[in-house]
């Protein structure tokens, strides 16, 4: 849709054919549909996120939880558990197996079925003495919400091996991304240092752009703009810095199944990028309205990519086949900045659910999954989910992964 440049931009929902609408907030539509005065529905939201804690529906769940009896939980979804150790002991009393280059383990899913918020540590709202009694909800709803999910028993596939499930689909294409939301290439890097962001942005993000073009010959263009780098070890300043273009070092693997983006804040994302170059780590784009409005009504679709910078031996990055849960409806979570409020995506368990990861993966080896895709028809992979897990035959000695995350848009 084409805007002025006082009114905020707000995208059509479009839903991939035959999938169920998502459990969402403001009837499916993007925050920025309550902008005011350029807040880009970072008031309503925030009010939307109180209202909510209010009604009790999440601290419900929490109590389903918390006064659980011991043993499996039952949810709508098949029975789940508190602990991994717990699940793991599931697994393994019952004979789950996994195909050659598989695992069987324990994946954490949310069981909270309505839309859920996230608050920025950015947000001024933190440092308002005005508002410390919301500050205060708002802390413990995030603490609870985290609280609201439990493990479940799934198999991993080596996605290494995908020919074998798919014959004559190579694990290191685009018709393999466009089908599964997942892929497997290669880069050996010129990047020597992958805890210099400016080394990253200046030597990795121009390798990846490359890449991707090579992946997709029919792209005219690919933009990485952001990443984050991954090492529970690291000794250095883990400190964020924005304005340098600095993602800091994050000792957290999000061990939660989700996706990044979804129907909205895909293009909301896509168009914060090219018209106001907005939280862009790489190469500044400075797109009028009509000209992002013609980038944007051909297809264009968001990928990530991650690199490791040494083998990987614990906490592994797994990733879920799109044809597995296409028509699954998606739960939104909204994370609300100052200015924005950007939508990710959670979803409950499925037995059938069809992860893959890559054990041992090598540095040179980099595991691709498609975050969004503009194109609706249901021919081909519109996301894949993703998480990290815990491998249980790791060494209990076994190190971290430690591993750079870069973020793309690819456009035809």
């Amino acid at each position: 849709m084409t805007t002025t440049a006082k009114q905020a931009y707000v995208p059509s929902l479009e839903v991939t054919k035959g999938q169920a609408a998502p459990i969402a907030a403001n009837a499916g539509r993007a925050y920025t549909s309550l902008d005011v005065n350029g807040d880009a529905g970072t008031t309503a939201a925030v009010a939307h996120a109180l209202e909510q804690i209010a009604s009790g529906v999440g601290q419900r769940v929490t109590d389903a939880i918390e006064n659980a009896g011991p043993g499996p939980i039952e949810t709508p979804w098949g029975n789940g558990f508190r602990r991994y150790a717990e699940c793991l002991a599931h697994i393994q009393q019952s004979g789950m197996q996994a195909p050659e280059g598989g695992l069987a383990l324990p994946m954490r899913y949310t069981i909270f079925d309505a839309p859920s918020y996230s608050v920025v540590p950015s947000n001024a709202l933190w440092n308002d003495p005005l508002r410390e009694q919301d500050a205060a909800k708002l802390r413990q709803d995030e603490y609870d919400n985290a609280r609201r999910s439990l493990y479940f028993p799934q198999i991993m596939r080596d996605a290494r091996r995908i020919p074998e499930y798919y014959p004559g689909l190579a694990a290191d294409s685009a018709k393999c991304m466009d089908t599964l939301g997942v892929a497997v290439t290669s880069c050996d890097s010129a990047c020597e240092d992958f805890y210099d962001s400016e080394q990253v942005r200046t030597v990795f993000y121009a390798e990846m752009e490359k890449l991707l073009l090579e992946f997709y010959p029919d792209a005219t263009d690919a933009l990485v703009y952001n990443h984050d780098v991954f090492d529970k070890d690291y000794a250095g300043d883990r400190t964020e810095d924005q304005d340098a273009k600095n993602p800091g070092v994050n000792a957290n693997y999000a061990n939660l199944v989700h996706n990044d983006l979804n129907d909205n804040s895909g293009r909301v994302r896509c168009r914060e990028l090219l018209i106001r170059n907005l939280r862009n780590f790489g190469r500044e784009q400075h797109y009028s309205e009509a000209a992002a409005d013609k980038k944007m009504s051909r297809r264009f679709l968001s990928i990530n990519l991650a690199k490791p910078m040494e083998t990987v031996e614990q906490n592994p990055f797994v990733l879920c086949a799109w044809p597995s849960f296409a028509d699954q409806p998606y739960i939104n979570n909204y994370r609300v900045y100052d200015d924005r409020v950007g939508e990710t995506t959670r979803f409950t368990y499925r037995e059938n659910h069809e992860w893959y990861w890559l054990p041992q993966q090598q540095p040179h080896e980099v595991s691709m999954l498609k975050c969004y895709d503009s194109v609706t028809d249901g021919s081909g992979s519109r996301w894949s989910f993703h998480s990290a897990c815990i491998d249980p035959t790791a060494p209990a000695d076994a190190r971290c992964r430690k591993n750079v995350v870069v973020r793309a848009f690819v456009f035809f």
